[in-house]
């Protein structure tokens, strides 16, 4: 594992520190990412270790907030979200800032982040991602048909790839929520299975890494 299977954009922002303790930041960044989804609670680690070497920098702090995220702690990834912001500048995650709130029981904080004016740096993949989250929200204050009028919104409609696939599958569930069973069923048919093989990772990319004895 070397520096260089770190993203450029992260290489940037650790810049600032000295560099041997950028290159051990990057190693846990790396690690973070690649375990993100086969192995959430350690990848959170990871992030902690980054982030007790560097917490100062916008994505060690970022890479906390994913795995808080994904190991379903909810209120530790919202204050992680609002520091990359403050320390960024950058209103880049508000989709999963919004799912947090919907975690923590509060799906109408997740609508008012998701009726708020997109920021520059949303893409159109976060913006149906967050048109996604404010469908789940809308289910959970039982409004069905909302929640579809969402899903059914043009730029959303038309997603494709896996996001497309995403919006189909969050479908399913207002169909069914709708009662109709028969449309959810044959629209849940006609999704693919899931593929197997190896994810794209957050922070980068490893290949043998041995992890240091005694650290996380």
């Amino acid at each position: 594992m070397t520096w260089d299977q770190l993203d450029r954009d992260a290489r940037g922002r650790l810049r600032t520190l000295a560099k041997d303790n950028a290159e051990r930041v990057a190693r846990h960044l790396i690690m973070a990412g690649s375990l993100l989804d086969s192995d959430p609670e350690t990848a959170y680690l990871h992030a902690h270790a980054a982030s007790r070497r560097a917490g100062r920098v916008d994505v060690v702090r970022e890479a906390v907030a994913l795995t808080a995220y994904a190991t379903g702690r909810y209120a530790e990834a919202l204050r992680e979200i609002r520091t990359v912001r403050r320390l960024s500048g950058v209103d880049g995650m508000r989709p999963i800032e919004a799912d947090c709130e919907r975690g923590l029981g509060r799906p109408e904080r997740a609508l008012a982040l998701a009726s708020a004016p997109p920021s520059a740096a949303m893409t159109p993949d976060d913006r149906i991602e967050l048109a996604i989250v404010a469908s789940g929200a809308r289910l959970d204050l039982d409004q069905p048909d909302a929640a579809l009028l969402l899903l059914e919104q043009p730029l959303v409609a038309s997603a494709g790839g896996e996001t497309g696939m995403r919006v189909a599958e969050a479908k399913v569930a207002v169909l069914r929520a709708l009662g109709r069973t028969a449309q959810a069923d044959e629209l849940a048919a006609s999704l693919p299975e899931p593929e197997v093989g190896d994810d794209d990772v957050v922070f980068g990319e490893i290949d043998g890494f041995e992890q240091e004895e005694g650290s996380p």
